[in-house]
């Protein structure tokens, strides 16, 4: 009787299979900077039911010099998130390190320039994000960013400088805070020692390789000036009882910029759930080891800026 049924079952179920419905993706300019048009990617399912739906915003990483909103690496992120509901927004920012030589201890000024731009890029969205909320579905109570690398900085910087009451973040509303942080291999550039938060900070999710080179995994600094790494942040966040959670991926470099947004999906969604839909308070450390998977090529500032 059953497999007389399993041809039947296979037809009834083959529409829903068709006709599921798929992110579309709408692209905007959201602003115009020194000449450029900046422009954002809108990824979302549509739906003929109105509600305000979580928002994950993503600034791509490439050191500040090179990369774009729509690299097919970060396809599967979009995806995945677009179809659990959330309106996934992807942004562009200026490229302040482009033609720059490599930063160093005694060489911040062209980063510390590179950061600021990003920054007020990633403000400059979202506030389009935020005067466009009730036409994209959008919960502006719960916007979440996220980034790779250098846009992982840019995200890092953008919540440190919104909480610290930087006159950076003045573009956006007073009373408005980010939901959440993605860090995938950031930090936050500081002049005033590890970053002590005047406001606590968004419940951050940290993803970092302890052998990373490019963007430090611990700290570069010279006295108070420096570039601090998630082990340094987690560890404030420890010690002030922030809300967080870091992958610290043992042994790897920098490709844990990328592959944790094809691979760790449901750790990311969990995170998300847990720390920001739910206020968890919870302060987590993970030492993670695949002993399968073999370290990628080394790479420091010197050689990827030369």
């Amino acid at each position: 009787m059953f497999r007389k049924l399993q041809p039947t079952i296979g037809v009834l179920l083959l529409p829903l299979f068709l006709f599921a419905a798929k992110p579309q993706k709408d692209t905007r300019v959201y602003a115009v900077k020194d000449g450029q048009e900046l422009k954002l990617d809108i990824y979302a399912v549509p739906s003929e039911t109105k509600k305000d739906n979580p928002c994950l915003m993503f600034v791509f990483g490439g050191g500040f010099k090179e990369g774009s909103r729509d690299d097919a690496a970060y396809a599967d992120y979009f995806t995945y998130f677009a179809e659990k509901g959330f309106v996934v927004v992807s942004i562009d920012y200026r490229l302040g390190m482009k033609d720059a030589p490599a930063p160093g201890i005694f060489n911040t000024k062209p980063l510390r320039n590179a950061i600021a731009m990003a920054v007020a890029d990633l403000y400059s969205a979202t506030d389009y994000v935020l005067q466009n909320a009730r036409e994209l579905n959008i919960d502006t109570a719960r916007i979440i960013i996220s980034g790779s690398s250098a846009g992982a900085i840019t995200v890092l910087q953008g919540d440190y400088e919104k909480r610290d009451n930087k006159p950076s973040a003045n573009v956006l509303p007073e009373k408005f805070r980010y939901a959440g942080v993605i860090s995938f291999a950031g930090g936050i550039f500081s002049t005033e020692g590890v970053p002590s938060y005047t406001q606590a900070p968004a419940p951050t999710l940290f993803f970092h390789g302890s052998a990373d080179k490019l963007v430090p995994y611990d700290k570069t600094r010279f006295f108070r000036i420096g570039m601090f790494g998630s082990k340094s942040l987690a560890k404030r966040f420890r010690e002030k009882g922030y809300p967080y959670m870091f992958y610290s991926m043992e042994g790897l470099g920098h490709e844990v910029a990328g592959y944790p947004m094809k691979e760790f999906l449901p750790e990311i969604e969990r995170f998300i759930i847990d720390f920001v839909f739910n206020r968890k308070q919870w302060l987590v450390d993970i030492r993670f080891k695949d002993k399968l998977r073999r370290p990628g090529k080394t790479v420091t500032p010197k050689s990827y800026y030369d």
